[in-house]
């Protein structure tokens, strides 16, 4: 099997679609559906199960996945590794950041890198805190940047930045209690999420059980449960950084709930190459302040 099948492979499995990865990755249909059924008939081990229009992964698609991510961090670790001899001069710095980091924090600070070190390219990934760390694990990623906290003994993680979290509705309300809180209609992130983590996080010290939230929608992304909320359809804890343009406009309101802010960390992998550019990204990131 080639780096190629195997670049292919994942993301056709991510995107659980051929034309999408096909189209990501820049190559046509064919070349996808080829590389796929090669690897398929090459071994006599079905890889996706066709469904309908649709494709899912079988079990040893599944177990395949874990193993082909593993052989490409590898391999660009090792790429990496060779173009960080010439300095920062050239190569590519693999990022992954979730999505509040990814949209409103690390931009500029990206743009400030790319002014001191044009010559090095930034690939950008976006995941939840749980994914984010995981592909900092596996190598797909040298640094990542994400809200929640990370319990993995082989990552090496720090506080970058302080973010300031809003509970924000569409109407004032005067006080908020467990009442309050039991009834009102929550917009949410999904499970593995910084944002809802570190919300469920503050409501346990407070003694309230997160299970008791009346959950009305659960949106894949801060910008999807903003907009909700502007629609009318309920309330939602958020970072100021997603909500300061609707708060200025009048779209939304803070509530008075009173959070305390939350930590953006970033991660990298305590045994793994570190190259030039990711040093040079960290120490710009603790000068460019918050």
């Amino acid at each position: 099997m080639t780096l190629e099948q195997l670049r292919i492979f994942v993301a056709v499995a991510e995107r659980e679609h051929m034309t999408r990865a096909a189209e990501a990755l820049n190559v046509t249909q064919s070349a996808a559906s080829g590389a796929v059924s090669t690897l398929e008939a090459r071994y006599g081990v079905p890889l996706f199960n066709r469904v309908g229009r649709g494709i899912e992964l079988t079990e040893a698609g599944r177990a395949f996945l874990d193993e082909a991510r593993a052989v490409l961090g590898r391999a660009s670790h090792a790429e990496t590794l060779l173009a960080d001899f010439g300095g920062l001069k050239q190569g590519t710095l693999k990022l992954v950041a979730s999505q509040t980091i990814a949209s409103y924090w690390l931009p500029p600070r990206l743009a400030a890198f790319r002014s001191h070190h044009p010559k090095i390219a930034v690939d950008l990934a976006i995941d939840n805190t749980e994914g984010a760390a995981a592909r900092v694990l596996d190598g797909a990623a040298e640094l990542g940047f994400v809200e929640g906290a990370i319990d993995e003994p082989a990552l090496a993680h720090w506080v970058v930045a302080r973010d300031p979290m809003v509970l924000v509705g569409r109407e004032p309300v005067d006080v908020i209690d467990e009442a309050w809180l039991r009834a009102a209609p929550f917009i949410v992130r999904e499970d593995g999420s910084g944002t809802r983590s570190s919300f469920d996080a503050v409501l346990r010290t407070r003694g309230f059980d997160p299970a008791d939230l009346t959950i009305a929608m659960t949106m894949p992304s801060s910008e999807a449960v903003r907009t909700a909320v502007e629609a009318g359809a309920g309330v939602a804890v958020l970072s100021r950084l997603v909500v300061a343009r609707a708060l200025a406009a009048g779209d939304l309101v803070e509530l008075p709930l009173g959070l305390p802010d939350r930590a953006f960390h970033a991660l990298r992998h305590k045994e793994r190459y570190r190259t030039r550019a990711a040093d040079a990204l960290t120490d710009l990131v603790k000068d460019f302040g918050q």
